[in-house]
């Protein structure tokens, strides 16, 4: 282990375990001043001090790697990009330096710039469609409020992980012994605790138009469309428990994200109580073990627990329990548009806001295949690697005629963990030499001949030379 300063990771684990420095020093055995001086960066950390800390708080030994700040270092890049807030370029390593000393206040600015982001975005649309309908009054607050961008960024910030949310979930999982291959039994004593604790009454109905369910609070009736199967019937009846018995947790959680409009606050609740369900149908231990034991093979996960690709990735997406983690999971949703209407990362993998995604990305393949699962060894222009896994799943087709949903579902993880993955199976995760180069989008993106490019780079200057032409437009 080479030398390795870690003073405000060190500081950040002491902080949220509330301990004192020298209460952390008795617990690991050392002295006071010794770990003072590891926050201080007087001293690095030795391999014998990371073991004990490993083995007595629990965490990831990756918590003290620089790849863990990944994350935290592409949005202080995507601020940085940013031309109306910062004229003149930051060198990488002087980014680095802020992330690795001054975590809290590189978290401090990505969160301001995403709060002016989201209001300079509100504003342009709300202009527009001032201009072209004077009279729009309404549709001038809706561009304003965007609850759902205001969701997305909510669990963004909490990397897709709710503890106490997922705690409590799991406890009632296990009273009604949720197992693997029986979420016929987990929808029937889902059924059986809604009314024998709730007096909530559970039906199914072809007759709900378009609903997939609906609960009727005065009569306590639950009806679920026909059109779901077991797996779909069983999370929603796990949602509505969730108001039911953990409401003031799921109000909590959601307050704390200090939404600024009722649609969006409503949208939120949705949202938490939808993580409880997930929770409660994959309790963590449970979930984390087979997804371990079983290489993270999705469908297999799928048949084993009963419920769709789509949840299952999100699921997997959100096993960041600070003393059991899974591997950190990139999810993201889009459409044949290019759309994302769901993104959570826990890696550095960062989504930019200055335009769209990078076409090169095998997410984007996967609707020509459909139903079939595509694998991408892929690498950024920063050169970090990542294996991804892409498939497409489509929702709610009924009756003939009837539109249906089509979407593709992202998984992806840094190169480092692909071989605990089923999917590293047949390709070289050493060699990056072939992966395919993609970017965050072409607005932000440093690659240079790129025959894909859409848009020139903000990074740089366009330079055209009217009289000769290359495989890179600009």
């Amino acid at each position: 282990m080479g030398r390795t300063y870690v003073g405000s990771r060190l500081r950040q684990l002491r902080r949220e375990r509330d301990l004192s420095q020298a209460s952390l020093a008795a617990t690991l055995g050392l002295s006071a001043s010794y770990v003072n001086q590891i926050e201080h960066d007087v001293r690095p950390l030795t391999l014998a001090v990371l073991n004990k800390i490993t083995e007595t708080f629990g965490v990831d030994a990756t918590f003290f790697s620089r790849d863990d700040d990944s994350r935290l270092l592409a949005e202080i890049q995507d601020v940085a990009l940013d031309k109306e807030l910062c004229p003149s370029p930051f060198e990488l390593h002087e980014l680095n330096e802020m992330v690795q000393n001054h975590p809290d206040i590189a978290r401090v600015l990505v969160d301001m710039h995403r709060r002016y982001r989201n209001v300079r975005d509100k504003l342009s649309v709300a202009t527009d469609v001032r201009h072209s309908a004077p009279s729009a009054t309404g549709t001038v607050a809706q561009a304003l409020s965007m609850p759902h961008d205001e969701v997305r960024d909510f669990f963004y910030a909490r990397q897709n992980y709710l503890d106490e949310i997922d705690r409590r979930a799991e406890a009632i999982a296990v009273e009604m012994g949720v197992k693997v291959f029986s979420v016929r039994e987990t929808e029937q004593a889902l059924a059986e605790r809604l009314e024998s604790r709730h007096g909530v009454t559970v039906t199914t109905s072809a007759n709900i138009g378009n609903r997939l369910h609906f609960l009727d609070r005065a009569s306590k009736t639950l009806t679920l469309s026909s059109r779901l199967i077991a797996g779909q019937r069983a999370f929603r009846m796990a949602a509505e428990l969730g108001y039911l018995e953990v409401g003031p947790l799921i109000e909590e959680a959601v307050d704390g994200g200090h939404f600024n409009t009722e649609e969006a606050r409503t949208l939120a609740l949705r949202g938490v109580a939808s993580y409880f369900a997930a929770a409660v149908m994959l309790p963590y231990e449970l979930f984390h073990a087979e997804a371990e034991r079983n290489g993270y093979d999705i469908e297999y996960l799928c048949l084993m627990f009963g419920v769709g690709y789509e949840t299952l990735c999100h699921r997997l997406s959100t096993l960041q329990r600070p003393k059991l983690r899974g591997i950190p999971f990139t999810f993201v949703r889009v459409d044949r548009a290019g759309n994302m209407s769901k993104r959570q990362s826990a890696t550095g993998f960062h989504f930019t806001h200055s335009g769209g995604t990078c076409p090169l990305w095998n997410v984007y393949d996967t609707f020509t295949n459909p139903g079939t699962i595509q694998r991408q060894l892929s690498q950024m222009p920063d050169g970090r690697n990542y294996l991804w896994v892409a498939r497409t799943v489509r929702h709610h087709q009924g009756r003939f005629g009837e539109t249906g949903k089509l979407f593709a579902i992202g998984l992806g993880c840094e190169a480092r963990h692909a071989e605990r993955t089923v999917y590293a199976e047949g390709l070289n995760v050493e060699d990056f030499s072939n992966a395919t180069p993609i970017g965050p989008g072409c607005r932000v993106c440093s690659r240079e001949n790129c025959a894909q490019r859409a848009f020139p780079s903000i990074n740089r200057t366009i330079t055209i030379d009217a009289h000769s032409s290359s495989v890179a437009p600009y």
